[in-house]
């Protein structure tokens, strides 16, 4: 054998391993990331079809609002798909580790070390995936709902719940913005569109006004709201007049309230702040105006 032959055969391995290589290493590999994509696509499409059922049932029916059920059954796919994505992933990756050879426990040693140096430095990740669990599993608000949150330092935030995950609660305010807030830094969640909601209209009126006069418009005014077509499919019942609520230096404050659909409250607050005062005004009733005390300027001058 020659000194050329024996080069070549040191450098260059036989063709039976290469075909080894190709069919132990490379291709369950490539399999497994190919795998690991269709599934991912599947779960995808699989959670867009069950979200456009639930939809195109809320579409469909009569109700305004979407059921307490439907959105928790939303928030929920969500929740399932995300878990279900990481699982593949994870799974993909383990055996993609197997197919390169690499001992697994070899690494378990690593592995414990590399898990405590993350379970210390991500520990608000692991806080926000266990509120998120508690948040769906209680029901506290799901897609669709108007919530607002009080978060960690003292803010807040409010809007429409567009995304539910374990890790984070994606709102949509009234300016169209999209919020991004993590579960773990919720303090307080204020759903304002669970089960029911309720319209609270302040009036205020001047100490000298006739109450009994007032009292019969207010309560026209509700009767009227009730039996409204409009009105009376987002009123559960008929507007109340609570009475007076508090009376100031130069005027008392009226309250009436009126229990609406979930999230309905703010429309049916407007619809009867423009009754009340055009029911006022035509009876010739001014809305006490709100005055600000301004001191005199000889009272706050230094002596």
């Amino acid at each position: 054998m020659t000194t050329s032959t024996l080069l070549a055969n040191s450098i260059l391995p036989d063709v039976t391993g290469w075909r080894l290589l190709m069919y132990e290493r490379v291709l369950p590999i490539a399999l497994w990331i190919i795998a690991a994509v269709l599934a991912n696509r599947f779960v995808n499409w699989a959670s867009a079809r069950v979200t456009m059922r639930i939809d195109a049932q809320f579409k469909n029916s009569d109700s305004l609002v979407r059921s307490e059920s439907a959105k928790h059954q939303h928030a929920l796919i969500q929740v399932i798909s995300w878990v279900a994505i990481a699982a593949i992933y994870l799974f993909a990756a383990y055996q993609i580790v197997k197919a390169l050879g690499v001992p697994i426990n070899a690494l378990v040693a690593p592995a414990t070390v590399i898990g405590a140096a993350l379970g210390f430095g991500a520990q608000r990740v692991v806080q926000d995936l266990l509120a998120g669990f508690f948040l769906i599993t209680e029901r506290q608000y799901g897609f669709g709902d108007v919530v607002n949150l009080s978060l960690t330092g003292g803010s807040t935030a409010e809007g429409t719940v567009s995304d539910v995950t374990l890790r984070v609660t994606k709102l949509r305010n009234t300016d169209g913005e999209v919020i991004t807030v993590p579960n773990g830094q919720i303090v307080k969640a204020t759903n304002l569109s669970k089960d029911w909601a309720r319209a609270v209209v302040d009036i205020p009126l001047p100490k000298t006004v006739d109450m009994g006069k007032v009292n019969t418009l207010l309560h026209r005014v509700g009767e009227r709201a009730y039996h409204d077509p409009k009105m009376s499919t987002l009123l559960l019942d008929e507007p109340t007049l609570m009475g007076i609520e508090s009376i100031d230096l130069d005027q008392v404050n009226l309250r009436m309230v009126a229990r609406t659909l979930p999230g309905k409250q703010f429309e049916v607050g407007r619809n009867l702040r423009e009754r009340i005062v055009r029911s006022l005004a035509t009876a010739g009733i001014d809305v006490a105006p709100v005055t600000d005390t301004v001191e005199d300027e000889e009272e706050v001058k230094p002596q």
